[in-house]
């Protein structure tokens, strides 16, 4: 049975010179996907003619004439970039022709046009952002980390209970472990909004384990971590930071003199394997979650092996049919709540 994604190949800092070559990577590697190029055709026939592909039965071109900045506004480009190659991705996927979009585009305006578009599962209301994290035992999901920088705690409940679902379905947990980010472990600390987030999983039969701190998040005490968007995003863009300091520190202090740069050739290969283990490109691929659709974000920065990970991440959740699955547990929660 094949599967079908829509790629914004428009999108990103690089455009169709990394989105092509991952698309024909991965077609390659997959043979039960099926792409749909969206874009500038002109630009992507000559950029699939450079790269030795050809379009098919698997592969395809569908014409969009508009692209979005990254710099566009979310507003600007909802109104009047109908054509775009984000929006044309998106309404492929409504319209039953793929069963995902990927886009390495503008994340305020992605989120927009798949909010409108889309629409979001009932019971939620707001979709968030969730994404993969490496840690010391495997890796965690943390969301949300960027669509909602001041959410209430209902709506940290929901984001607890869509992150608990999709890392049931992709990770095969029956009972994942759900964590509130919190200033600290103890009950009595934090605002009111984590404090009544709290209350309410704790009334719920999500597995909640209760507050986490930021420490936690890397050590993999628990398989989800959840915060509101405007937390979630700077945690993360700290972490990104200080993986780039600690490469560079390591760098410098391998190439001061010939004997560290001799030890570097004999720790090369302890090296290698640490740069794959925390390597950002193989986590890339970050969901919108409670939509009535699969949206993945790729990194805008994106190379070809990272955009090939969003990909998958796709790919995970149309097999695993997360929205359908999310909208079932958020509707006998909401249910059990009313009726108690």
């Amino acid at each position: 049975m094949s599967l079908t994604i829509a790629l914004d190949a428009m999108g990103g800092d690089h455009g169709p010179s990394v989105i092509v070559p991952a698309a024909l990577a991965m077609l390659q590697e997959q043979p039960r996907l099926r792409l749909i190029l969206v874009g500038d055709q002109d630009v992507l026939a000559a950029e699939l003619a450079r790269r030795g592909g050809t379009t098919g039965e698997r592969l395809t071109l569908h014409h969009a004439s508009q692209q979005v900045a990254m710099d566009e506004l979310p507003s600007q480009a909802l109104r009047y970039k109908k054509d775009s190659s984000m929006r044309v991705a998106i309404n492929l996927v409504k319209e039953g022709r793929a069963s995902a979009c990927v886009s390495a585009g503008n994340t305020g305006a992605l989120m927009a046009i798949a909010r409108f578009v889309l629409k979001t599962l009932p019971g939620v209301e707001r979709p968030a952002i969730i994404t993969t994290l490496p840690t010391i035992q495997g890796h965690t999901h943390m969301l949300d980390l960027g669509a909602n920088v001041d959410s209430c705690a209902e709506h940290l409940f929901q984001f607890a209970v869509m992150g608990s679902v999709l890392t049931s379905a992709v990770d095969n947990l029956e009972h994942p472990r759900v964590g509130l980010l919190n200033i600290g472990e103890e009950e009595i600390k934090g605002n009111e909004r984590v404090k009544e987030a709290a209350r309410l999983l704790m009334e719920s039969d999500i597995n909640y384990v209760g507050f986490v701190e930021g420490d936690d998040i890397y050590r993999g005490t628990v398989d989800v971590v959840v915060c509101d968007g405007f937390v979630g995003n700077v945690a993360l863009k700290t972490s990104e930071g200080v993986a780039r300091m600690i490469t560079a520190f390591m760098k410098q202090e391998f190439t001061r003199h010939p004997m560290t740069r001799l030890a570097g050739l004999l720790a090369r290969p302890v090296l290698r394997a640490l740069r794959d283990r925390i390597d950002p490109r193989r986590y890339n691929g970050a969901s919108f979650i409670g939509l009535q659709g699969i949206v993945i974000k790729s990194h805008g920065s994106a190379d070809t092996l990272s955009f090939s990970q969003a990909i998958r991440e796709a790919m995970v959740e149309v097999e695993k049919d997360v929205p359908q699955r999310i909208g079932s547990q958020l509707e006998s929660l909401l249910l059990e709540r009313a009726v108690g």
